[in-house]
């Protein structure tokens, strides 16, 4: 079991534009295509920030056509927002906020054998790492750049530096690059 940052992000480094929009990232390709497949079997638990969590409930339309509902997830999944949000019908979906390290133990039980994946922010994948609970990264890279918006990882990681475990090509519009995580010591 690990716990796993699995990320789009544009050429130079984005998640999201300004104001949260993903619009960037469909054209690129088929998230069929990709190891996301093979990747969502491996997870057994889901944490999403807030912003990603509206974004998915604003554009369900796009969600049910890129992967066929418009809540896609069977795995149980924490909202971390200090908001009252709605909540999805018949969707296991548990809201917190605060300390990341007791929803990660929470996380770990639900998640049996599988992994847990950090699905959204970057700010939120950077509390994991903060806690020295984040294992790896696995970031696929757009070939756009969006010039400003929400940062793929806003820590500073320099050293040690993460150790690349793979690369591969997805068409001709995305790579995959895949990192160990040190252990952050605070």
């Amino acid at each position: 079991m690990k716990t796993l940052y699995y990320a789009a992000a544009s050429l130079d480094g984005f998640i999201a534009t300004e104001d949260d929009s993903l619009d960037w990232l469909f054209p690129l390709g088929n998230v069929d295509d990709t190891s996301y497949p093979a990747f969502i079997a491996e997870v057994g638990a889901v944490a999403m920030g807030s912003a990603t969590y509206e974004w998915m409930l604003h554009h369900a339309d796009k969600v049910a056509l890129e992967t066929g509902s418009a809540w896609p997830y069977t795995q149980p999944v924490w909202i971390f927002s200090s908001r009252a949000l709605p909540t999805v019908k018949g969707a296991n979906i548990h809201f917190v906020h605060g300390d990341v390290r007791p929803v990660h133990a929470e996380m770990i039980k639900a998640a049996g054998s599988k992994n847990i994946w950090i699905v959204g922010g970057g700010d939120l994948a950077g509390q994991f790492y903060d806690a020295g609970l984040l294992d790896e990264i696995i970031v696929q890279v757009g070939s756009v750049t969006l010039g400003k918006g929400k940062p793929l990882f806003p820590r500073r990681l320099v050293t040690p530096p993460l150790t690349l475990l793979s690369v591969q090509q997805f068409g001709s519009g995305l790579a995959e690059l895949r990192y160990q995580v040190p252990k952050y010591v605070p």
